[in-house]
């Protein structure tokens, strides 16, 4: 069952009306997509970010607009850069039974046997686009790279198969590698080398130059 978020409809975007709605501890998003014309909306804020913990990132949400159910995931939101609040956000209308694109975050295990061995995590894809039904879409790819060591990497042709969507990446993308350890250059003296004084230093008595 899809966790239910309360939405009440707004009828403008009159900066007025905006600032009200934010005092109240709501923020303006709008809905749209399936069989929902484009109608903004306010959103408890707290209830908002409950919901979120509850459902995840693309978990699908009952979204309840007066008494009107309407399943739908959130498509993208505006964050306050300071305070962290969420000023805004899309909020996509779905059929449950259509299969839609969405973005996933790419999570990878960092204690791989390359970088036991002192190599270095270099993660190439940090999110995939995947392709499956609302309800399939997980939150978060999980990756292990346990048996990576230098110099190899896991590309998306290893993990397909793995996960009830569809990756929309070619096989031989890759995800993440381990790199050689990084070491600094030296000197061949073991030092640093000074620089040989410029021709014709102030220091050198040009020819002829009395004493």
């Amino acid at each position: 069952m899809s966790t239910v978020l309360v939405a009440k409809s707004r009828t403008n975007g009159k900066r007025s009306q905006l600032t009200d709605i934010r005092t109240q501890g709501n923020f303006p998003a709008v809905v749209y997509g399936y069989r929902v014309e484009n109608t903004p909306i306010s959103v408890n804020s707290a209830d908002f970010l409950k919901t979120m913990r509850e459902v995840g990132r693309n978990g699908v949400i009952s979204l309840d607009l007066e008494g009107k159910k309407v399943s739908v995931i959130l498509h993208e939101y505006q964050e306050d850069p300071l305070k962290k609040d969420i000023v805004h956000a899309d909020f996509l209308a779905v059929d449950l039974t259509q299969e839609i694109e969405a973005n996933v975050r790419v999570e990878v295990s960092e204690d791989a046997e390359g970088v036991k061995s002192g190599g270095v995590l270099q993660i190439l894809l940090h999110e995939l686009s995947v392709t499956a039904v609302p309800d399939k879409i997980p939150e978060v790819l999980q990756i292990d790279i346990s048996n990576l060591n230098i110099g190899e990497s896991v590309t998306v042709g290893d993990i397909r198969g793995n996960f009830a969507c569809t990756i929309n990446h070619e096989d031989d993308d890759p995800i993440a590698n381990i790199q050689p350890p990084r070491t600094e250059e030296e000197d061949p003296d073991g030092g640093v080398r000074e620089e040989d004084p410029p021709e014709n230093s102030n220091d050198d008595k040009a020819e002829g130059e009395d004493v």
